[in-house]
Protein backbone atom coordinates (compact mmCIF):
# COMPACT_ATOMS: atom_id res chain seq x y z
CA UNK A 1 0.00 0.00 0.00
CA UNK A 2 1.50 3.45 -0.57
CA UNK A 3 -0.11 6.82 0.89
CA UNK A 4 0.38 10.02 -0.24
CA UNK A 5 -0.45 13.39 0.82
CA UNK A 6 -1.35 16.92 -0.10
CA UNK A 7 -2.59 19.75 2.30
CA UNK A 8 -4.56 22.92 1.64
CA UNK A 9 -4.97 26.12 3.85
CA UNK A 10 -7.64 28.73 3.15
CA UNK A 11 -7.47 32.08 4.66
CA UNK A 12 -10.28 34.08 4.83
CA UNK A 13 -13.81 32.96 3.30
CA UNK A 14 -15.76 32.69 0.66
CA UNK A 15 -14.42 34.92 -2.75
CA UNK A 16 -12.28 37.09 -0.81
CA UNK A 17 -10.19 33.84 0.67
CA UNK A 18 -6.53 32.94 -0.51
CA UNK A 19 -5.69 29.05 -0.56
CA UNK A 20 -2.26 27.55 -0.90
CA UNK A 21 -1.16 24.15 -1.37
CA UNK A 22 1.68 21.47 0.02
CA UNK A 23 2.26 18.44 -0.97
CA UNK A 24 4.33 15.22 0.20
CA UNK A 25 7.15 15.95 -2.12
CA UNK A 26 7.29 19.21 -2.94
CA UNK A 27 6.05 20.12 -6.24
CA UNK A 28 2.92 22.52 -5.23
CA UNK A 29 4.44 23.97 -1.91
CA UNK A 30 3.06 26.81 -1.29
CA UNK A 31 0.72 27.38 -4.67
CA UNK A 32 -2.08 29.50 -4.45
CA UNK A 33 -5.70 28.50 -5.21
CA UNK A 34 -8.92 30.39 -4.79
CA UNK A 35 -11.99 31.22 -6.24
CA UNK A 36 -10.03 33.65 -9.00
CA UNK A 37 -7.95 30.47 -10.34
CA UNK A 38 -11.14 28.53 -9.89
CA UNK A 39 -14.57 30.13 -11.91
CA UNK A 40 -11.99 33.34 -13.49
CA UNK A 41 -8.88 33.60 -15.11
CA UNK A 42 -6.71 34.46 -11.90
CA UNK A 43 -3.53 32.64 -11.51
CA UNK A 44 -2.85 29.73 -9.21
CA UNK A 45 -4.26 26.27 -9.79
CA UNK A 46 -7.76 24.94 -8.36
CA UNK A 47 -9.14 21.25 -7.93
CA UNK A 48 -10.14 20.35 -10.85
CA UNK A 49 -7.25 21.03 -12.72
CA UNK A 50 -5.39 19.36 -10.32
CA UNK A 51 -7.69 16.51 -10.93
CA UNK A 52 -7.21 16.67 -14.27
CA UNK A 53 -3.56 16.46 -14.14
CA UNK A 54 -3.43 13.46 -11.37
CA UNK A 55 -6.06 12.07 -14.37
CA UNK A 56 -3.57 12.34 -17.42
CA UNK A 57 0.00 11.35 -15.55
CA UNK A 58 -1.97 8.43 -14.43
CA UNK A 59 -3.78 7.17 -17.45
CA UNK A 60 -0.33 7.55 -18.90
CA UNK A 61 1.84 5.74 -17.20
CA UNK A 62 -0.71 2.96 -16.90
CA UNK A 63 -0.65 2.96 -20.77
CA UNK A 64 3.49 3.49 -20.79
CA UNK A 65 3.37 -0.11 -18.53
CA UNK A 66 0.80 -2.09 -20.83
CA UNK A 67 2.82 -1.12 -23.67
CA UNK A 68 6.20 -2.14 -22.32
CA UNK A 69 4.65 -5.50 -21.37
CA UNK A 70 3.44 -5.87 -25.43
CA UNK A 71 7.13 -5.74 -25.82
CA UNK A 72 7.30 -1.54 -27.02
CA UNK A 73 10.50 -0.19 -26.12
CA UNK A 74 10.42 3.33 -27.16
CA UNK A 75 7.83 6.42 -28.04
CA UNK A 76 5.83 8.92 -27.01
CA UNK A 77 2.64 9.57 -25.26
CA UNK A 78 1.27 13.07 -24.98
CA UNK A 79 -2.20 12.85 -22.77
CA UNK A 80 -4.46 15.83 -22.16
CA UNK A 81 -7.18 15.94 -19.73
CA UNK A 82 -10.15 17.85 -19.67
CA UNK A 83 -12.28 17.75 -16.25
CA UNK A 84 -16.00 19.02 -16.51
CA UNK A 85 -17.82 21.10 -13.34
CA UNK A 86 -20.81 21.43 -13.71
CA UNK A 87 -23.31 23.10 -10.97
CA UNK A 88 -25.54 20.64 -9.02
CA UNK A 89 -28.07 21.91 -7.08
CA UNK A 90 -26.57 24.47 -5.01
CA UNK A 91 -23.33 23.45 -5.39
CA UNK A 92 -21.30 21.64 -7.79
CA UNK A 93 -20.07 17.87 -9.17
CA UNK A 94 -17.42 16.89 -11.92
CA UNK A 95 -19.47 15.69 -14.03
CA UNK A 96 -16.82 13.97 -16.87
CA UNK A 97 -12.88 13.66 -17.42
CA UNK A 98 -12.50 13.28 -21.16
CA UNK A 99 -8.76 12.03 -22.12
CA UNK A 100 -7.27 12.98 -25.69
CA UNK A 101 -4.34 10.78 -26.20
CA UNK A 102 -2.04 11.29 -29.23
CA UNK A 103 1.23 8.18 -29.51
CA UNK A 104 3.76 8.13 -31.55
CA UNK A 105 4.64 4.12 -31.13
CA UNK A 106 6.89 2.83 -33.87
CA UNK A 107 5.96 -0.82 -35.10
CA UNK A 108 2.27 -1.28 -33.50
CA UNK A 109 -0.70 -1.62 -35.27
CA UNK A 110 -3.64 0.40 -34.66
CA UNK A 111 -5.74 -2.29 -33.01
CA UNK A 112 -3.12 -3.30 -30.55
CA UNK A 113 -2.83 0.45 -29.96
CA UNK A 114 -6.81 1.01 -28.90
CA UNK A 115 -6.82 -2.09 -27.28
CA UNK A 116 -3.87 -1.45 -24.98
CA UNK A 117 -5.45 2.25 -24.40
CA UNK A 118 -9.00 1.09 -23.70
CA UNK A 119 -7.25 -0.98 -20.97
CA UNK A 120 -5.45 1.55 -19.56
CA UNK A 121 -8.30 3.56 -19.56
CA UNK A 122 -9.96 0.64 -17.43
CA UNK A 123 -7.49 -0.07 -14.46
CA UNK A 124 -6.04 2.99 -14.56
CA UNK A 125 -6.43 4.02 -10.74
CA UNK A 126 -7.95 7.44 -11.09
CA UNK A 127 -10.27 6.47 -14.06
CA UNK A 128 -11.25 3.94 -11.21
CA UNK A 129 -11.70 7.08 -8.45
CA UNK A 130 -13.71 9.12 -10.52
CA UNK A 131 -17.17 9.02 -10.19
CA UNK A 132 -18.20 10.23 -13.47
CA UNK A 133 -18.05 9.73 -16.91
CA UNK A 134 -14.53 9.14 -18.97
CA UNK A 135 -14.13 9.56 -22.19
CA UNK A 136 -11.05 8.12 -24.37
CA UNK A 137 -10.19 9.61 -27.79
CA UNK A 138 -6.87 8.00 -29.17
CA UNK A 139 -4.53 8.82 -32.60
CA UNK A 140 -1.58 6.99 -33.33
CA UNK A 141 1.06 8.38 -35.56
CA UNK A 142 4.29 6.72 -36.99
Amino acid sequence: MTVNSASARYEGFGKDGKGHLWTKRGALDGEPYGFASRFEDGPGTNPEELIAAAHAACFTMALSFALARAGHSHGQLDTRADVTLERDGDGFQVTKSALTLTATIPGIAAEEFASLAADAEATCPISKLLNCKITLTHSLSD
